[in-house]
């Protein structure tokens, strides 16, 4: 089984007074085995000072997940963004499998998860003042993300970094979407929270 057709993800950012870098570390809730990794590598110096900046919202991001053996599993991308993102995500062999289009005069943070062609097949809605996003196709929930989970990570949950992905039990684990709906949680900060 791969571990992307999983539904529940601990995701924990990598914390640091001097960070310039988005790394996550992406773990099982229910066993607290480390799963994946998400890892900005590839951070230019120019992209580095704006991310101090108030520019750091603009900046360009290239977001790599792999699994625990080190295996590329997607990449999440986003060029210079002045008024909306627009992000790229490709799969482990560099093909596009889709992307996000942040919507315009958008209230609490809200995006697309768009298909290869540009077709919505999902939209974030977010409490901005929370950590609490839905992805949803028309009124049907297929996966949320919240800093409240109850089981066994619970303890984890020491950092305000740290939130839970938990997808929809009924969507197919061959889904494209599902591997859009990770990729779009690794870019919620930096699109939206920034």
């Amino acid at each position: 089984m791969s571990v992307l057709s999983k539904n529940l993800f601990l995701v924990k950012e990598h914390v640091g007074i001097f960070k310039a870098a988005n790394n996550y570390d992406i773990y099982d809730p229910e066993s607290n085995e480390l799963i994946m990794e998400c890892r900005e590598n590839k951070l230019g110096f120019f992209t580095k000072l704006l991310r101090f900046s108030d520019y750091k919202r603009m900046t360009p991001f290239n977001v790599e997940i792999t699994d625990a053996q080190g295996n590329l599993l997607l990449s999440v991308s986003r060029g210079i963004s002045i008024f909306l993102s627009d992000v790229k995500v490709h799969d482990g062999q560099g093909k596009l499998i889709g992307g996000f289009k942040q919507k315009f005069f958008s209230i609490g943070g809200k995006f697309d998860v768009q298909d290869p062609s540009g077709k919505p097949l999902c939209h974030l809605k977010g409490n901005w003042t929370g950590w609490d996003f839905r992805f949803l196709a028309g009124e049907r929930q297929l996966a949320q993300v919240s800093k409240e989970w109850g089981g066994l990570g619970r303890e984890m949950f020491t950092s305000a970094d740290n939130y839970v992905l938990s997808i929809a039990d009924d969507l197919a684990a061959e889904a494209p979407v599902r591997k859009l709906i990770l990729a779009a949680v690794m870019c919620i900060d930096m699109v939206l929270k920034e």
